[in-house]
């Protein structure tokens, strides 16, 4: 009857159903003492702690009765870890340590394992240690391996918690083997979540994500989701997704203990103050304070006390707040907690002269951590630090060494996307960087160089994958069906849903993909970029504190002026789109007064540093889907769109594939008919055309592989919530950029007539993700692409007209300036040539 505790954790309806029989047929006290058990372990796990507690208080009155002591000590054992779950860890630790005084042999050895998790749930990490420790040998004499695989891997919390990575993974990978010789699969999935960890812990996000998915399994399936949602959270904060984080952690609370309730509340704490959600924030982790109080868990009591001070900072509520703040720093630094960094930065902010940069100071000496966030965190407190002495040499030199382990921990990332977004944790070093290096143009276009792009500059590491995923695969398959569906007008709400679980199977399976190489491109020195500009002047925009800096450079001299700040020239975003519609819809549109105020704002007097020549313009991520040919000084030169100098000058370098060929594609549904398309073949007879039921997901991909010059005339989508969804619709279905990172080899040139389909998703700090993003990082040196709504009449003349100056021998900026030219007399043509940019070289 023993084995019904351990098929309780395993298989919980099974033994519910058996005890249930137990208990019906009127037993003795010990074999109800322990049906009573493991119903009251059923429950629990069923987050039903007080119907537990009551059930298992029955079973130690059985236990009582049955004069077994070893049977009343594991009873008060279980009893005791029950308690502590359900908030009420001082009476958890009396009967867990009655157990202890009353036991010996296994139950002893089972006894000692609960109690060493209670005093873990607490914090005392430090007592924890030596009793698990000894329980593991104690279990391994009386030969019960199923708990001393349980033991092992409490250790290795215990180790993981106290930054002891390699013998977490000694720990976890003891109670693996364990494990995997009995057959065992349900504790498997702890230590699966206990692998990710530890990947987590040495900057391996891809294979964290990977084995907290494993771990977690299907996210609709309930309770066992939610053990695991703390790691994946976590995951999904070390990658710059808070959103996904909140997302995983706000989940109803009346199925958990108040223990996982209290722990829930100080995670999305966490989790919201990184998505900048501060006020939310402070209200979970003032909930998760009130809990850790009535609990006792003073360890944790402390985080959420400091969260809740963060939160409060960032709404710019800090009276009163020194001292707690101060006080709980220092109780952190004496752990040596990962946190402790940014506690003390926290004390620093809201102390005043000596106290403020000796708390800095401090916090800098974390900056040898081995996790390179908290070296990160480490190293703006050092910039902060410096700052305040007027060190402007050394908030550089600070700044260039946190970026450093930014860089660092985005090293083994697979993914553009994850690698984009995880620069979001170098916004604070940037804005300081940026802040000091505005005194002098050069400095600041070499920062602005450091912090923008970044992610562009690795290939994605599907570029050379052989196999399409299954997920994938099916995406491409449900897209089918859907555009199907849609042509015959029968309903598409299931294959919707399908759709949604299907992407974020493949976002998810995305994620997952290491690095082929952890090596990146530097950026480039100002000299590079001075002797590359030749006749053409690079611009570059730079926002430092929410101000628009100008840096010009041209001629061997770079010059800077400063602008209107961001929020005006956001202002005016909203009304250069509008007029982009109107045009597309054929009305006409005045564009000069609108063109003239965003000139002033964006450009101000650095309009008068531009000679007569071409540009090349780098604005900021947030600028880079503006209409630019509306600025009236755009107007009447070649000028292309980049999101870097560095991507610019990499453009430059790539060479055109010999022979160069050319891919004519055209897609389903289009208003015009795609009508370029037969005038483009009809010029170039040599050239692939894909169009009708040929203009397949599959034949366009491997036509564009290495191609010389493709057009695609198809709709298009961008996607805000998920860019690299982004798609155009080809015949059996949408080409995403999941699909485009795929191609081995980039086309050199590429032209994408449809609407918005240059607009890109500003993510992290000045990173880029979308369709075009995604061509540029395989290595495609020039796009023409729209950022608006277009016309799509305009548009295949505005497209014919361009071919034929790409095919007279100009580049993509200077054949896009001939067709504005050529548009100039008709509202509508010249409102969808505003629409199009020429992106690289």
């Amino acid at each position: 009857m023993p084995e019904l505790l351990d098929l309780a954790i395993d298989r919980p309806v099974e033994a519910e159903r058996r005890a249930q029989d137990i208990l019906t047929a009127e037993p003795d006290d010990r074999s109800r003492s322990i049906a009573l058990q493991a119903l009251g372990i059923v429950v629990r796990d069923r987050g039903l702690a007080s119907d537990a507690i009551a059930l298992l208080r029955q079973a130690r009155r059985a236990a009582v009765r049955s004069r077994d002591a070893d049977r009343e000590s594991d009873v008060r054992a279980t009893l005791g870890a029950t308690l502590a779950m359900a908030g009420q860890t001082a009476a958890g630790l009396r009967e867990l340590e009655r157990a202890l005084s009353r036991s010996s042999g296994a139950t002893y050895a089972r006894a000692a394992v609960r109690y060493a998790g209670v005093l873990t749930m607490v914090g005392r990490f430090d007592d924890a240690r030596p009793v698990m420790e000894r329980a593991v040998a104690a279990l391994r004499q009386t030969g019960d391996a199923v708990w001393e695989a349980r033991a092992h891997l409490w250790l290795a919390h215990i180790d993981l918690t106290t930054g002891m990575v390699d013998a977490a993974e000694r720990a976890t990978l003891a109670g693996m083997r364990i494990l995997t010789d009995l057959g065992e699969t349900g504790d498997l999935h702890s230590a699966t979540a206990y692998l990710g960890e530890i990947a987590l812990a040495r900057g391996d996000l891809a294979t964290a994500l990977s084995r907290f998915r494993e771990a977690a399994g299907d996210p609709d399936s309930g309770d066992a989701w939610f053990d695991y949602a703390e790691c994946l959270a976590r995951g999904y904060l070390a990658v710059g997704m808070p959103g996904e984080a909140v997302r995983v952690l706000d989940v109803p609370t009346e199925r958990l203990t108040p223990a996982q309730a209290a722990e829930q509340a100080l995670r999305l704490a966490v989790a919201l103050l990184d998505a900048d959600c501060p006020e939310r924030a402070v209200d979970a982790a003032d909930r998760a304070v009130a809990l850790f109080e009535q609990q006792d868990r003073a360890w944790f009591l402390r985080r959420a006390r400091i969260v809740a001070a963060r939160g409060r900072w960032a709404l710019g509520a800090t009276g009163g707040m020194s001292g707690e703040v101060q006080q709980l720093a220092q109780d952190l630094h004496a752990e040596h907690a990962p946190d402790a960094a940014l506690a003390l930065t926290l004390a620093g902010q809201v102390s005043s002269g000596a106290a403020r940069r000796r708390h800095w100071e401090t916090a800098a000496s974390y900056r040898h951590h081995p996790n390179a966030l908290v070296r990160a965190a480490a190293w703006h407190a050092r910039a902060l630090a410096r700052e305040e002495t007027k060190d402007r040499g050394g908030v550089l030199r600070a700044a260039a060494a946190g970026l450093d382990a930014i860089d660092e921990h985005r090293r083994l990332i697979g993914s553009s996307e994850l690698r984009a977004l995880a620069t979001a944790h170098g916004r604070e070093l940037t804005a300081i960087a940026l802040r000091h290096a505005a005194f002098d143009a050069r400095t600041l276009l070499r920062w602005s160089e450091r912090t923008r792009a970044t992610a562009l500059a690795q290939p994605p590491a599907t570029s050379d994958a052989t196999t399409i995923p299954a997920s994938l695969a099916a995406l491409r398959d449900n897209g089918r069906q859907l555009a199907q569906a849609r042509q015959e007008g029968a309903p598409t709400d299931e294959l919707e849903r399908e759709r949604l679980r299907l992407e974020r199977a493949v976002r998810a399976e995305s994620h997952t993909l290491s690095a082929t190489t952890a090596a990146q491109q530097q950026p480039p020195q100002v000299e590079e970029i001075l002797a590359a500009t030749g006749d053409t002047a690079l611009v570059e925009l730079v926002d430092v504190d929410g101000s628009l800096h100008v840096v010009v450079a041209h001629a061997g001299r770079v010059r800077r002026r400063v602008a209107a700040d961001t929020s005006a020239v956001a202002a005016l975003l909203g009304p250069a789109a509008m007029l982009l519609r109107r045009a597309a819809r054929g009305r006409p549109a005045d564009t000069t007064s609108l063109g003239r105020a965003l000139q002033e704002a964006i450009l101000g007097d650095a309009v008068g540093l531009l000679p007569d020549a071409p540009v090349v313009l780098a604005p900021t991520a947030r600028l880079h889907g503006l209409a630019w040919p509306l600025l009236p000084t755009l107007q009447d030169r070649p000028f292309a769109v980049v999101p870097s100098a560095g991507q610019w000058l990499r453009a430059r370098a790539t060479t055109p594939p010999d022979p160069a060929t050319t891919v004519l594609v055209c897609g389903p549904a289009l208003a015009s008919g795609g009508a370029e398309v037969p005038v483009l073949a009809e010029r170039h007879p040599e050239a692939v055309l894909l169009d009708g039921p040929a203009a397949t997901l599959d034949a366009v991909l491997s036509h564009l592989d290495g191609a010389g010059l493709v057009h695609l005339a198809a709709h298009g989508r961008f996607r805000a919530d998920s860019p690299l969804f982004s798609a155009l619709d080809l015949a059996d279905g949408p080409l995403t950029v999941h699909d485009l990172e795929r191609v081995r080899r980039a086309p050199y040139r590429v032209v994408l007539s449809a609407c918005e389909s240059g607009v890109l998703a500003p993510v992290g700090a000045q990173e880029l993700l979308g369709l075009a993003a995604a061509l540029f990082a395989l290595g495609t040196a020039g796009l023409v692409c729209s950022v608006g709504e277009v016309n799509d009449a305009a548009t295949a003349d505005l497209m014919v007209g361009l071919h034929a100056a790409l095919a007279s021998g100009s580049d993509p900026a200077t054949a896009l300036f001939e067709v504005r030219r050529g548009a100039a007399g008709d509202p509508v043509a010249a409102g969808t040539a505003a629409a199009f940019l020429a992106l690289g070289v």
